[in-house]
């Protein structure tokens, strides 16, 4: 399969349209004058906000349509298919890295994490957000045999790889760096994920709560904060 041209295609058809609460667990552990790469930016929604607050922004992305989007807003984007080519940067580059949801899509997903190190400085952040599989929801359903393919979840049909937090934390911890922080976005949005009783407010609160004290159970998406060593 050409993803190339599966993700060129992809956003052709898709907007901006982004869950800006989920992007603020990011842009909160990013400091003006930082120099951050953003993997696999998209459009470049997260790229945009952190240039607004101060970061000097680098984006790459899979998608030729992706990055031309995202240069008409401005941003600094380069095309790179990190399953088959290495990020264009200098080792111990970058104060920041992230990947925002970019390592489920991978075939070679260790590689991915094995190059943003690489171009993270010593001392500096290496940011990883991916989708939870270990959500609380697929324990149950997993309990009873079944796994739904649901659009916007950890089973999205787009996703290659799926992962837990305990082993997202064994791959930082194996390729040498070290887990900081620990963080969840609840996305509680995500329709077929969550009962629709989880609509009510006083409920969206306490929950979103859980997600980010425990983001191994209740998290859609987890938030790993790990810090290269001198």
């Amino acid at each position: 399969m050409d993803l190339v041209k599966y993700y060129d295609q992809y956003w052709l058809n898709k907007d901006d349209s982004v869950d800006y609460k989920r992007l603020q667990l990011l842009i909160d552990r990013v400091n003006p004058g930082d120099r951050v790469l953003d993997v696999d930016c998209g459009p470049g929604m997260l790229s945009l906000e952190l240039k607004k607050k101060g970061a000097i922004v680098k984006g790459t992305d899979i998608s030729s349509v992706a990055v031309d989007r995202a240069r008409k807003k401005g941003l600094d984007a380069v095309q790179v298919d990190l399953d088959t080519e290495t990020l264009p940067f200098e080792d111990n580059y970058f104060d920041c890295v992230i990947s925002d949801s970019s390592v489920e899509h991978l075939f070679y997903y260790e590689k991915a994490i094995k190059e943003c190190i690489r171009v993270t400085r010593h001392a500096g952040k290496f940011i990883l957000l991916a989708p939870n599989i270990g959500h609380w929801r697929y324990r149950l359903w997993l309990f009873f045999g079944r796994f739904p393919y649901i659009e916007n979840s950890p089973s999205d049909i787009t996703h290659l790889r799926f992962m837990t937090v305990h082993e997202a934390k064994k791959i930082c911890r194996k390729y040498g760096i070290k887990v900081k922080e620990l963080d969840g976005s609840a996305s509680l949005w995500v329709e077929g994920l969550y009962p629709k009783i989880f609509g009510a407010p006083i409920i969206k609160q306490i929950y979103t709560k859980f997600a980010r004290k425990f983001p191994s159970l209740f998290a859609r998406d987890f938030v790993l904060v790990c810090e290269k060593p001198l």
